[in-house]
């Protein structure tokens, strides 16, 4: 593997910058002749400031290093840029969940995971938009929205990613629908959400495959629609459905689409994570943005077709 020409640039959220790791990681890959120029975040907002100012700098690759909500806004402020003189995005991950970075196959260990960041190539892959943000891996609806926007920060620290299960086992005794109209390329319905998962990426919520067979660089989501149940029966034949995802169950759904929308009955608003970082819509329109950004994985990633291809 060899170094991309120009600067690394470090975004690193300020939770981690005091960390003895991560500065050793930092410390570890100047020294190996490695570049990293940090710049570390103090609140929100500061990632996508940053990763503005480093296309502006003419920087050729922008390392997002923190958790999903980090690589989101870096991902919102490279976005704003020309096709042509956006970064080069990787990730170094220093979250709870690190989703996208777990699919990804990089690398444990955070020297290795900022090495990896520095060395691996890039390919280009699709950057979805929602209104007027755009996500890198995942948007959900419903049910897993709530998980995500109701556990607490400190139950993630302690449990990772099993935090989400455990907040989701509770808030299950008590879900709640949300219905409205929902459309995509060839179809649509009007329909009672239970979880709703848009993906550009296979998973989310600290590790749960909802989208399995998505990839990033096709032009399309991958959807899976979870409807209503009223019965154990009908909780059990929904379970079946989801390990077996057929395209149209009885209570589950599972289509490809370059875009979809959505409108709420009455005043009713929908709770939405984009990367994890949660919003209420009332109506939202998504689509597929292609092969809008490069981003560092391994050469044998299956979220990607191979290099060269």
């Amino acid at each position: 593997m060899t170094q991309p020409s120009g600067t690394n640039r470090l975004i690193l959220n300020g939770q981690a910058a005091q960390a003895p790791e991560v500065r050793s990681a930092v410390y570890s890959c100047r020294r190996g002749g490695l570049d990293v120029d940090v710049r570390v975040t103090w609140e929100s907002g500061d990632a996508q400031r940053q990763a503005l100012q480093a296309g502006h700098d003419g920087v050729k690759r922008v390392i997002a290093g923190g958790g999903d909500g980090t690589v989101h806004e870096v991902v919102n402020g490279l976005m704003q840029l020309p096709r042509d003189k956006r970064p080069e995005l990787a990730i170094m991950p220093l979250g709870s969940a690190n989703d996208l970075a777990r699919s990804l196959g990089l690398p444990p260990g955070q020297a290795a995971a900022l090495d990896a960041a520095c060395r691996l190539p890039s390919r280009w892959i699709d950057i979805p938009r929602m209104n007027d943000h755009y996500f890198i891996n995942m948007a959900t609806g419903g049910f897993g929205a709530e998980i995500t926007t109701s556990t607490p920060k400190g139950l993630k620290r302690l449990m990772g990613g099993g935090a989400y299960s455990v907040v989701g086992a509770l808030k299950a005794w008590r879900y709640k629908l949300y219905p409205g109209h929902l459309a995509w390329d060839g179809g649509e319905s009007h329909t009672e959400i239970f979880l709703l998962a848009i993906g550009n990426g296979v998973q989310a919520g600290g590790g749960q495959q909802l989208t399995p067979a998505a990839r990033l660089d096709d032009g399309l989501f991958d959807v899976m629609l979870v409807r209503d149940f009223k019965s154990l029966h009908q909780l059990r034949a929904m379970m079946q459905e989801l390990r077996t995802r057929p395209y149209h169950g009885l209570h589950v759904d599972a289509f490809r689409s370059a875009w979809l929308r959505f409108e709420a009955d009455g005043d009713a608003w929908l709770p939405l994570t984009l990367d994890g970082e949660s919003c209420y819509q009332r109506c939202f329109e998504a689509e597929v943005t292609p092969l809008a950004l490069r981003l560092v994985m391994p050469d044998r990633c299956r979220l990607a077709a191979p290099l060269g291809e």
